[in-house]
C-alpha cells in the first residue's frame, strides 16, 4: 500500500502504491518507547540532523522511530496533510484524512510542542517552524 521514495519535502518520504479511502488504517509509528526525559536528549541530536523521530505517546512516554523504527518515520509534515494520527491502545496509528490516489506522498501535521527549530518545507515559502 506504501513505499519510501526521495521527497520532494525533505529527504525521504512515503507514497501511495495504491489509491488509500479515506479513515484507512495505512501504518503504525514503530520506534523504542522511552521517556520524555530521555527524549529530551535524543531530541537535541535528531534536531541538528534535520529530523524529528521522537513522537509524544502520553505525557510520560514517547515512541523513538530513531531505534527501532519503521516506515512511518519517513512520513513528513504537512501543514496541508492528507493523514492524521490516531493513538489507540498505545499504539500511534497513521491514517488517512481523505481518499489519497496513487502516488501521492502520505503527510501529517507533525503538531509539535517544540522549540521551532526546523523550517517547515511543505511548500515554498511556508512560514512554519516545527
Amino acid at each position: 500500500m506504501i513505499e519510501r521514495r526521495k521527497s520532494k519535502i525533505h529527504g525521504w518520504g512515503v507514497y501511495a502504491t495504491e489509491t488509500i479511502s479515506k479513515n484507512t488504517r495505512i501504518t503504525f509509528y514503530a520506534g523504542e518507547k522511552i521517556s520524555n526525559r530521555e527524549s529530551l536528549k535524543r531530541e537535541r541530536r535528531y534536531i541538528r540532523q534535520g529530523h524529528i523521530w521522537c513522537f509524544k505517546l502520553t505525557n510520560r512516554t514517547v515512541i523513538d522511530a530513531g531505534v527501532g523504527g519503521n516506515i512511518a518515520r519517513f512520513i513528513n509534515h504537512s501543514c496541508h496533510a492528507n493523514c492524521y494520527i490516531d493513538i489507540k491502545a498505545g499504539v500511534i496509528w497513521v491514517r488517512a484524512a481523505k481518499t489519497i490516489r496513487k502516488g501521492e506522498e502520505l503527510t501529517y501535521h507533525y503538531n509539535t510542542d517544540g522549540e521551532g527549530l526546523i523550517r517547515c518545507t511543505c511548500r515554498p515559502g511556508c512560514p512554519t517552524l516545527l
